[in-house]
């Protein structure tokens, strides 16, 4: 039995702009990782270095431009959490002004790697909203 969490953050930017810091690897490392190989189309790679020791590894599934994402993911050297072993979808939804995101991270492979990747995500999305927004989240407390 896999387990999925899901997560929402609304972000005072369009969606193309929030899709721009999904796909675009410097407007990604503006909020996380520390390098990004990303091929935003089916079939393209998803490779980010969050730090010197953790490396997410991917293939993009789905790209629809400033609406959806979905890409299957996992960690390099790690047994619980491998290389693609998980999907996440990120839906871009216009809303007040900004834009909705909603992720889903499935096919994780038990409940405290869910909530590690939960707190994980909570931390990144906040960070991406500010980033999104214009402004610097900072040195990212997490990857230290």
């Amino acid at each position: 039995m896999t387990e999925t969490l899901h997560s929402e953050i609304q972000i005072a930017a369009p969606q193309a702009t929030v899709f721009a810091f999904l796909t675009d690897p410097d407007k990604i490392l503006r909020w996380m990782g520390t390098s990004a190989t990303i091929e935003p189309h089916p079939g393209g790679i998803y490779l980010l270095s969050m730090n010197d020791r953790q490396t997410a590894r991917g293939q993009f599934t789905e790209v629809i431009p400033v609406h959806r994402l979905a890409y299957s993911f996992g960690w390099e050297g790690h047994d619980t959490v491998p290389p693609e072993s998980g999907l996440i979808e990120i839906d871009l939804i216009e809303k007040d002004g900004g834009t909705l995101v909603r992720l889903t991270h499935s096919g994780l492979p038990d409940e405290k790697e869910r909530a590690n990747h939960a707190k994980g995500w909570a931390h990144y999305l906040r960070r991406m909203s500010i980033a999104a927004a214009g402004d610097d989240p900072g040195p990212d407390s997490m990857n230290g």
